[in-house]
């Protein structure tokens, strides 16, 4: 969804009152990032996707010993892929298995015991390292039924796509040092019940990963719906609300003063939504306020359940005839999940994006913490937060938006301030948040007061 962020010299006559005066303002644009937006390269995705449905089937319960055939031989390639890709940048990506014995269940998609194996690089942050943001893809694919490991499954767009999206992002990021680690995963067991996703977040929990983002790529290539719509302008973002985490206390917090809508993972989905905005002229981003699409899910979901911020990103069609069906020709329909369903052109929009909005929050630095408000039967409204700590740090963003609208439409810089007084600003009528900005302009994350 387009926002109507106000114009730079309408922002800083914006009725307001700094603790300290506000300084030179960051710049709104970075031109590496423009780069990144249109470095893309939809040959190089098509040429991954076609070997990846080579693979005939990628089904979690495939062969693991063949050298060309079922998901043993797709995640080896995968592996060698982000090896090459960091040979490439001297040694950038720490490309590595992460893996788990999933326990088989006679009544479940999994009937035996079976080894599900994740692909995971991560391109290690310069200044703060243990700060992440992750991008995934599923390596899995499935036909009609379920439990058949056998029949071909191209999984040409489902999810063929969105590992082609991790390794094109790496290829593109990894030009760049980030300031925070960005990890590409390449997920198995999606279809089985999201088990990869499981066992790298429980992994990322262990480790202590201050995982900032999750941005999950679930089918990225398909532009003609099955309702007869074709569209290769729009993206959809599904944003869950409140995570299973979630305290009694933030619950009755949220319930007396707001807040459902704005969540962790919705602050992610506008951020995806501004980046686009501002690199991507003939893509919108459509937020939609919901875990995933009704009755169905997505490897996002581990992670969100985990308690991190976590979004589907996704393309704005849907056809159903291409998504986990057998390849068979019936009434004159074709259905199966095969190259011909694919725009590589579309996915590599939809990668650029994923690589745009990575950067820029590896770039930025961390969301404020403790943010709080204050302002009940006055006429202004005041926020305050603890400093972030970052080496680049030029100062903090306040944004204030109606109830009624999605995206922050109204914002000033402060500048390096950890107290902000907006004048004649009731906090009855609007909705408030504050993000770090670096001296490049790079944003991080809007936090919501608590």
């Amino acid at each position: 969804m387009r926002s109507t962020r106000l114009a730079l010299g309408a922002l800083l006559f914006a009725p307001a009152t700094a603790v300290a005066q506000a300084t030179v303002v960051p710049a709104a644009e970075d031109p590496r990032i423009h780069a990144i937006a249109t470095g893309a390269s939809a040959a190089r995705i098509e040429a991954d996707i076609r070997k990846l449905v080579s693979f005939g089937t990628r089904h979690t319960l495939s062969d693991t010993v063949s050298a060309t055939r079922g998901i043993g031989a797709a995640r080896r390639w995968i592996h060698a892929e982000f090896t090459r890709i960091s040979q490439a940048c001297g040694g950038c990506l720490e490309v590595r298995y992460v893996s788990d014995v999933v326990k088989g269940d006679p009544n479940g998609r999994i009937k035996q015991d079976v080894n599900v194996v994740n692909v995971v690089a991560i391109q290690r942050g310069k200044t703060d390292p243990n700060r992440y943001v992750l991008l995934s893809g599923d390596i899995d694919s499935r036909v009609t039924d379920v439990l058949d490991a056998r029949s071909e499954s191209p999984g040409a767009n489902d999810n063929a796509s969105g590992i082609a999206a991790t390794l094109e992002a790496a290829r593109l990021l990894t030009k760049h040092q980030p300031d925070a680690s960005i990890v590409y995963a390449d997920l198995s067991s999606e279809e089985q019940g999201l088990q990869g996703g499981e066992i790298l977040a429980k992994v990322a929990r262990q480790e202590g990963w201050r995982l900032e983002a999750v941005i999950n790529n679930d089918m990225v290539g398909n532009t003609q719906g099955g309702n007869g719509v074709t569209e290769n302008t729009k993206a959809r973002v599904f944003a869950p609300g409140l995570p299973p985490t979630t305290s009694a206390a933030e619950l009755r917090r949220v319930l007396t003063n707001g807040g459902e809508l704005d969540t962790p993972s919705r602050q992610l989905a506008r951020y995806i939504d501004r980046i686009a905005d501002t690199y991507f002229p003939n893509l919108d981003v459509e937020i939609i306020y919901r875990l995933d699409r009704y009755g169905r899910g997505g490897h996002h979901t581990p992670f969100f359940n985990q308690g991190f911020p976590a979004v589907r990103l996704m393309e704005a069609h849907e056809n159903y005839t291409r998504q986990h069906q057998n390849l068979r020709t019936e009434g004159g329909v074709k259905y199966g999940d095969v190259l011909e369903g694919v725009d590589f052109a579309y996915a590599a929009k939809m990668t650029a994006l994923d690589a745009a909005t990575l950067v820029s929050l590896a770039w930025a630095p961390a969301s404020p913490d403790s943010v709080t408000i204050r302002g009940a039967v006055q006429p202004s409204t005041t926020l305050r937060w603890k400093a972030v700590n970052a080496p680049d740090l030029a100062g903090y963003r306040v944004y204030w938006r109606k109830p009624s609208e999605v995206n922050w439409t109204r914002s000033r810089f402060v500048g390096n301030v950890t107290e902000f007084t907006l004048e004649n600003v009731i906090i009855d009528d609007y909705f408030f948040g504050v993000a770090a900005v670096d001296r490049e302009g790079h944003e991080s994350l809007v936090s919501f007061p608590r």
